[in-house]
């Protein structure tokens, strides 16, 4: 891609963003789009949210289960930026029409005590760089088409991370857990819609630890002169698939002795 092709994918993604409307795979209009086109298109997209006052408050992994590598076709995760206007707290509202399609996962935070960068980053300074870890549920959503009207083709990983890895928000719950109190690959949480039973998962779905996937998000920004900072929220990656959330679901993800959090959508 042109650096002109660049400035106008992330400014029809902000269109779509400020309009409600979707807008056509970028896979599709940019056929030859590489991985490192998407990051480019991301980082000019999240350019402009500064531009309009946001402020970085840390990171998202997705793509993080081997079903949904397979899905995509892929064998990496890839990441996001969390802006400071998609933090909830458990227990808020999402207001009606905020999002276009949401969609809820379930994760683990990390938040960060401590800086962590460097290409030969090690679990062991993931681990000391945290300062604690708590429950929390990913807002899912999509500037982009899941599907092509025309040709039915899906999304395609360079769709996703054009759109900020299809990141919206986060809601964070309010229990805090030093790492090492908790072996991570056996937090589980069951997932309820509307007083439902949805879905259930392990930390293990997370690259068999959710540890790993924050070292390989330390590791790939590394690549690019950046880090996680001290104060970094970060989502580790889902280990249940995205569960629908429209108008009026009340979504609530119980970890157990690890905590809980819901949420409302008007």
């Amino acid at each position: 891609m042109t650096p002109q092709d660049i400035r106008d994918a992330a400014d029809a993604l902000i269109e779509a963003d400020r309009s409600g409307r979707q807008i056509g795979l970028l896979s599709l209009r940019y056929p030859g789009m590489t991985l490192d086109d998407a990051y480019a298109v991301q980082a000019a997209l999240i350019t402009a949210k500064y531009a309009q006052g946001r402020r970085k408050i840390g990171w998202k992994i997705g793509l993080t289960s081997r079903a949904m590598q397979q899905a995509l076709n892929i064998t990496t995760p890839d990441s996001g930026i969390l802006l400071d206007d998609m933090l909830f707290q458990s227990g808020d509202t999402v207001q009606n029409g905020r999002y276009i399609q949401p969609r809820i996962e379930a994760e683990i935070a990390f938040v960060m005590g401590s800086s962590l960068s460097g290409a030969n980053c090690t679990r062991e300074e993931v681990i000391a760089a945290t300062d604690h870890v708590s429950p929390a549920l990913e807002i899912l959503d999509t500037r982009v088409l899941r599907t092509d009207p025309d040709t039915g083709q899906p999304r395609v990983i360079t769709d996703t991370i054009s759109d900020n890895a299809a990141n919206a928000g986060i809601v964070l719950g309010r229990s805090k857990h030093a790492i090492a109190d908790h072996d991570l690959r056996w937090v589980g949480a069951i997932v309820s819609r509307d007083d439902t039973v949805e879905e259930t998962g392990l930390g293990a779905g997370v690259l068999n630890d959710p540890v790993t996937s924050v070292l390989w998000l330390a590791r790939r920004l590394a690549e690019h002169g950046q880090a996680i900072e001290a104060g970094d929220i970060v989502l580790s990656g889902s280990f249940i698939r995205p569960l629908e959330a429209p108008s009026g679901s009340r979504i609530q993800a119980d970890f157990g002795p690890f905590g809980s959090v819901k949420i409302t959508f008007d």
